[in-house]
């Protein structure tokens, strides 16, 4: 029965944890997701030596605090640690120490500069042993970002520790300041491409220029972890083509020229996905949208979303829509407006192409500001935009369905990507499109608009049609001689020779130019304080003189006058020095004189008289008695009178001032008027008032000065030291 009583429990307990669980879990998904909500370890790495000067690192800490409100601190999200560095690093803030943004702002400015030499590769080692290497959330699970900036040439090897931080997981972006960094150096430091993870600025003011591209970069490393191949290498993003895994779904067709492979969606196809498995973390503050595509028929005609992310509800939070009745493009984006969304619609001429039923490549670039519509790599309009806020990931992302339904549009589609570098855009081609008349596709052909400055490589069209056989031609007629032979060929080349002998040895070199001589190091710590020595032994105790007479006491002072000064007393003369005796356990020295009779003290002053006690306060008035009327109740007895003021105390002994006289008792009530009768009882007295407080007595007259004490006489000579034995006669004290 026990252990069924503990089975039911530990079920209990099991259960209370899912159902947490899954309601931390709802909690989430209710959750706007975005850079700001993702999870990362964030160290940042900061180069304080003497180059850097207080003023810039001041710079450097706000620019510091202007990032770190980019992103939600907390233990499920950001969490931000600080190493500053010289000669060696320390821990200004530890990995995941301040879980509050108010109290991780507050600890960025009070970081105090250190001043030093400059070793970034000690740092960078430091950092990733006792910050990241100690962090509660490991190394799998969240992003490790560590940001290095410095601005002058580390004094050691930086490219082997950072080696060692990149096995480890760890992602390093590196900003030089200034004209003493070294690009190599920088490289070395940064993870590759240099493009993303390097960056140059001319001073300190600067850094605030790329505080946007920074939060943009660290957002990247956060939120999207895959990686999409392009021409010229790879991109962080989101292909979702492939990641639907249409080449599994799908019929593929030909697509835009000849090899180029497409996918034919049809109706019988639903392309959903979950969002949270799709932008598990949300998107980046700006992203690159981009998709070619073809539609024909009715559904020219039609209105659609070629991409949309839809609330658990159903209702779309973001999302690209084709227009067939306006033929317009409209984007929806997140708000922080009550409606949750904003709307722009693109309605220029040349965006209209996209509704001919050819091939065509369309570009959004979406920033935090506004954004831009492209068409066959011409940019077309430009529409601006709230600041968009995070996605809720409960919902579904869908490809392809009619506005407000579940139906699957049928057209052709070669791609649909989300580059989550904005430069990307600028990278990014139309060379999928062709011309009709074969050239590349730079702009609309029926549209009067100026191709793009740096046309794109055509890619190759389809194989022509085998040409017709040629008819069989007739014999010609025997050619004339041929010119002379050229040379024969060059004759066999002849053996190796034999080595010559070996030449002199050279010459001793000069020796080099000295090097500049290096950086005075930082002065050294002070030494611990020393353990205090023993306490030496006490030295032995001289022999007391005997003292002189002191002289006579001086005169007293008369009438505040000072006496006059006592004569300095005569030495007496040594003591006889004492008769040698047998030695004795007790005798060291001779007894010391006599001292010599104290002076007398002078005369004290006479005191000043008492002053006169004030005199008491006047009693106060007795209350009137009361107006005889009708047999009725006694009038209310007077109330006391208040206490007279104390006097004023008596200056050099005069008598105070008598205090006031009490106030009257009020009279008593007065009887009610009716007819005539028996007199009434006499009220009783009024209280008489407190008698008044006697006066303080007058301050004492000042004492009279004492004459002046006379001096001690000098001490007598000491006497002469006895030999050991009994104790000597006592000298002859002096006189």
């Amino acid at each position: 029965m026990h252990c069924k009583t503990r089975s039911m429990h530990c079920v209990l307990r099991c259960l209370c944890f899912m159902l947490l669980h899954l309601s931390c879990a709802a909690q989430d998904e209710d959750m706007r997701f975005s850079c700001k909500t993702v999870a990362s370890d964030l160290v940042f790495i900061l180069d304080g030596s003497w180059s850097v000067a207080d003023v810039n690192f001041e710079i450097v800490k706000r620019w510091l605090v202007n990032i770190t409100t980019s992103f939600n601190i907390g233990q499920k999200f950001t969490q931000i640690g600080v190493v500053q560095y010289s000669d060696d690093p320390i821990i200004n803030i530890p990995l995941g120490k301040h879980l509050r943004s108010k109290d991780l702002i507050r600890a960025m400015e009070s970081i105090d500069y250190m001043g030093g030499n400059t070793r970034t590769g000690t740092a960078i080692q430091f950092a990733s042993d006792k910050l990241f290497n100690l962090s509660e959330r490991g190394p799998k699970g969240v992003a490790r970002i560590a940001v290095v900036l410095t601005d002058g040439k580390s004094q050691d090897e930086v490219k082997a520790a950072a080696e060692e931080a990149r096995r480890r997981g760890i992602i390093i972006f590196a900003i030089g300041v200034g004209s003493e960094t070294e690009e190599e150096e920088l490289n070395a430091i940064g993870n590759k491409p240099s493009s993303t993870y390097v960056f140059y600025v001319d001073d300190y003011k600067a850094i605030s220029k790329i505080r946007k591209t920074i939060r943009q970069k660290l957002c990247e490393e956060t939120v999207c972890p895959s990686r999409i191949p392009v021409d010229n290498g790879d991109v962080k993003g989101f292909d979702i083509l492939h990641y639907l895994d249409l080449a599994q779904k799908l019929k593929k067709t030909q697509g835009s020229f000849y090899g180029a492979k497409a996918f034919q969606v049809t109706s019988r196809v639903d392309l959903s996905e979950s969002t949270k498995n799709l932008f598990p973390d949300g998107l980046p503050p700006s992203y690159v949208f981009v998709s070619t595509l073809r539609y024909k028929g009715s559904l020219i005609r039609e209105e659609w979303d070629l991409w949309r992310i839809q609330t658990n509800d159903g209702k779309p939070q973001m999302a690209v829509t084709l227009n067939g009745f306006e033929r317009n493009i409209m984007f929806t984006t997140t708000s922080v407006a009550p409606s949750g969304t904003q709307k722009v619609v693109f309605q220029q001429e040349p965006a209209k192409k996209l509704f001919d039923e050819n091939w065509h490549q369309f570009r959004l670039l979406v920033t935090e500001q506004d954004v831009i519509l492209y068409v066959d790599d011409l940019e077309i309009e430009t529409l601006p935009l709230e600041p968009p806020v995070g996605i809720f990931i409960n919902g579904k992302t869908q490809i392809g369905k009619y506005v407000s339904k579940e139906t699957t549009v049928p057209f052709e589609i070669m791609k649909l990507r989300i580059y989550c570098d904005p430069e990307q855009n600028n990278r990014e081609t139309a060379c999928e499109i062709p011309r009709v008349d074969g050239e590349c596709a730079n702009g609309p052909g029926d549209i009067d608009v100026d191709p793009t400055p740096e046309p794109c490589t055509c890619p190759p069209g389809p194989p022509g049609l085998p040409g017709m056989k040629g008819e069989t031609g007739t014999m010609g007629r025997p050619g004339q001689a041929g010119p002379a032979g050229a040379d024969g060929k060059p004759g066999i080349s002849g053996n190796r020779g034999v080595p010559g002998p070996q030449g002199p040895t050279g010459t001793e070199g000069r020796r080099g130019v000295d090097g500049n001589k290096g950086e005075q190091g930082r002065p050294g710590d002070s030494g611990e304080r020393g353990v205090p020595g023993l306490p030496g032994p006490s030295g032995q105790a001289g022999e007391k003189g005997s003292l002189g007479l002191s002289g006579g006491p001086g005169l007293s002072g008369k009438d505040g006058q000072v006496g006059e000064k006592g004569g300095r007393g005569h030495p007496g003369p040594a003591g006889h020095p004492g008769e040698p005796g047998l030695p004795g356990r007790d005798g060291k020295n001779g007894l010391p004189g006599q001292i010599g009779q104290k002076g007398e003290v002078g005369a004290a002053g006479i005191p000043g008289l008492d002053g006169r006690e004030g005199h008491l306060g006047f009693p106060g008035v007795p209350g009137k008695v009361g107006q005889s009327g009708t047999k009725g109740e006694a009038g209310s007895s007077g109330l006391k009178g208040a206490k007279g003021s104390t006097g004023t105390s008596g200056d050099n002994g005069f008598p105070g001032e008598p205090g006031s006289s009490g106030q009257p008792g009020p009279k008593g009530n007065k009887g009610e008027s009716g007819l005539p009768g028996q007199p009434g009882v006499s009220g009783p007295e009024g209280m008489s008032g407190d008698p008044g407080i006697a006066g303080q007595p007058g301050h004492p007259g000042m004492p009279g000065l004492t004459g002046p004490k006379g001096k001690r006489g000098d001490p007598g000579e000491r006497g002469g030291e006895g030999l050991r034995g009994e104790k000597g006669d006592m000298g002859i004290p002096g006189l």
